[in-house]
């Protein structure tokens, strides 16, 4: 009687004769121990590389916006703050005929949004106590609470509150330029306020006790972030000389009165548009996502969710009309870093796997390939004859070095498939597209991609 030296494997298993299949399969075809060779001394991208597309790239666009020197956000995940202040930039810059390195304080506006996103996360705290430990809301809640990334909404209410100011005014720190300790630290402390205020609701202490102590932990916040970041101004005292040896001084402001004064954009007359084609997510509806915020009493984020074409047309209409876009998009995705180019047609991935990545816009959403990752600024497009879309031209934060000197390019292709957002001008919309915003928005879960900060 013969017995198997195989022993018995469960359902599903992978076994011995399976793996000298797949194996002859890799072997047979000498592409693949070509590609092998390659990847193995070589990041993927380069060897996908399409040489023949790459060495086409041009930074010719029929539209064209003036530009400003490119900044650089630095190890942070402040890129939607950049973008949001970069939208801002040629106001100031042409209100006060000074240089393109003009640039807001980033800083002063993270200071905001982190002290802002720590009350939020702590009111939250105490609408959630009923929430058991380990449930997945309450995870969600604590898994980030004051991360860098945000939407622009959340910027409206912080400038809506707080203002802006020049970047001398509040300059960088490290911290600010490099976000991962400081917000480790004030993580820490948020995960033990919330431990501490759950166990004193479990004990029976009323709620006046409860805000009373949350007062206290807002403090320390305060304390810490001023450590890190510096103490945010009240008022200033603003002088400059501009372009032309003019000096002028503006006196002391508040950061409320510099915006008033020197960028003056009512931002009730921007909306939100997203592109999200999933089955369930109707077009010419609105969405918000739960427990997604930074102040309080601030508006909430509201989506206007859209056909990709409707968005486009409002891009392009806004960039006509000489002022850049704001977006949201998947960053990573098919894209050459130092081209600074986004592009599904610059790689051959399909030749270096033997394999194509299949997945549809709306199922990379469902199977968590792909959200709003970064946040950055159209400043210009290329048209054809027709007056269709073929690129895109992009203001990143990642410094001057990579692209043409920070400035990226977008095809309409990788728009189609990768961008998620923009905030346009309600006057690009057409009127029925923007009776939605009339009803209730629907309600995503917090853990839904549209909740996702660039």
């Amino acid at each position: 009687m013969a017995f198997s030296t195989e022993p018995a494997l469960a359902k599903g298993a992978i076994d011995s004769k399976r793996i000298a299949k797949f194996q002859d399969q890799f072997e047979s075809d000498d592409r693949y121990l070509q590609s092998m060779n390659a990847v193995a001394g070589t990041p993927v991208s380069k060897v996908a590389l399409n040489r023949r597309k790459a060495s086409k790239v041009s930074h010719a666009f029929s539209v064209h916006l003036p530009e400003n020197k490119a900044t650089a956000q630095m190890s942070s995940g402040r890129c939607w703050l950049f973008a949001a202040l970069n939208v801002f930039r040629p106001r100031a810059i042409k209100a006060m005929n000074v240089g393109d390195d003009f640039e807001f304080s980033q800083n002063y506006v993270l200071f905001w949004d982190k002290f802002e996103k720590a009350n939020y996360f702590l009111e939250a705290i105490l609408s959630t106590l009923d929430e058991p430990v380990g449930s997945r809301l309450l995870d969600h809640l604590l898994m980030a609470p004051v991360q860098d990334g945000g939407q622009w909404h959340m910027f409206v209410n912080l400038v809506r509150k707080y203002g802006v100011i020049p970047k001398s005014v509040m300059p960088e720190t490290e911290s600010s330029s490099s976000t991962g300790q400081m917000s480790f630290q004030i993580t820490g402390k948020l995960r033990e306020y919330a431990c501490r205020l759950r166990e004193r609701a479990a004990s029976g202490d009323p709620e006046s006790d409860l805000r009373e102590e949350k007062e206290r932990f807002l403090g320390e916040i305060y304390r810490m972030l001023c450590i890190h970041l510096g103490e945010p101004p009240s008022e200033f005292l603003w002088q400059w000389r501009d372009k032309d040896k003019k000096f002028t001084r503006a006196g002391q402001l508040t950061p409320q009165e510099f915006y008033e004064k020197f960028v003056g954009i009512d931002l009730s007359e921007y909306v939100c548009l997203i592109h999200d084609p999933r089955p369930k997510h109707e077009f010419n509806r609105t969405y918000t996502v739960k427990f997604l915020g930074n102040v309080v009493e601030g508006e909430p984020i509201v989506y206007l969710n859209v056909e990709a074409g409707l968005m486009k047309r409002a891009a392009i209409h806004q960039l006509q009309n000489e002022e850049p876009v704001w977006f949201g998009c998947d960053v990573g995705k098919y894209l050459d870093r130092d081209l600074g180019v986004m592009d599904p047609d610059l790689f051959n991935f399909d030749l270096v796997y033997g394999t194509e990545h299949r997945l549809s816009k709306a199922e990379r959403l469902m199977y968590g390939h792909s959200a709003m990752t970064h946040a950055m600024v159209f400043t210009g497009v290329d048209l054809d004859d027709s007056g269709a879309p073929l690129k895109w031209r992009v203001e990143n934060s990642w410094s001057e070095k990579p692209g043409d000197k920070g400035f990226f390019q977008m095809s309409d292709r990788w728009f189609d498939e990768f961008n998620y957002e923009a905030v346009v001008r309600k006057e690009f919309v057409p009127e029925e597209t923007l009776r939605a915003l009339e009803e209730p928005p629907v309600e995503l879960d917090p853990w839904d991609p549209m909740g996702s900060l660039a």
